[in-house]
């Protein structure tokens, strides 16, 4: 067959996307309680690049609602910057009255906003506070940001709620950051 017979559904996954998913599977296998050889330990680490990559492959194969693309970068001390385009019209549909009126006429539509926030992992439990957040030049306020990071998390396939601390995936049990890199072991 010829490459332009192949539905995009079966074209080639992008070898970044072929090592998340093998690591997934690892980590899925080594939390199996009925696995041969008992617990098995697994330890990552992720440049951001990799996660960058790894994100726009994974928003196109699985959308997720309100967010249509999202760049992150890595820093010490379970610090991460965030470059992500929301849906705000989604948000406020979802729940009315999370943009304040002031806000309103500039966070509407799909629109591109930096959050900054810093996670704590630990015990196979995660949380995360919004250290700030940015529409532009405009400061939004953290609990805004939060809220909305409730809305779009309670909205996605998993049902996340970030306001208490959520499970880390796959029987991880710390997650953390170092330069440019997220390393993590069950």
């Amino acid at each position: 067959t010829r490459a332009a017979d192949v539905p995009a559904e079966t074209a080639a996954v992008p070898p970044v996307a072929t090592r998340f998913l093998g690591l997934f599977e690892q980590l899925r296998a080594a939390g199996d309680p009925n696995a041969k050889g008992g617990h098995q330990h697994v330890a990552f680490q992720l440049s951001e690049s990799e996660i960058n990559e790894y994100m726009q492959y994974s928003l196109k194969t699985i959308p997720r609602p309100g967010i249509q693309s999202i760049n992150i970068k890595i820093f010490p001390k379970n610090y991460v910057s965030t470059f992500t385009v929301v849906d705000f019209d989604a948000v406020e549909q979802w729940k009315p009255g999370t943009i304040p009126k002031l806000l309103r006429p500039m966070l509407s539509g799909k629109k591109s906003v930096w959050v900054d926030y810093r996670f704590q992992a630990n015990e196979g439990r995660g949380t995360f506070t919004v250290e700030k957040a940015y529409y532009g030049d405009v400061r939004l306020p953290a609990f805004m940001v939060e809220k909305m990071i409730e809305i779009l998390a309670a909205r996605q396939p998993e049902h996340y709620d970030t306001t208490k601390p959520l499970l880390l995936p796959f029987g991880l049990r710390q997650v953390w950051t170092t330069e440019h890199v997220l390393a993590g072991q069950n």
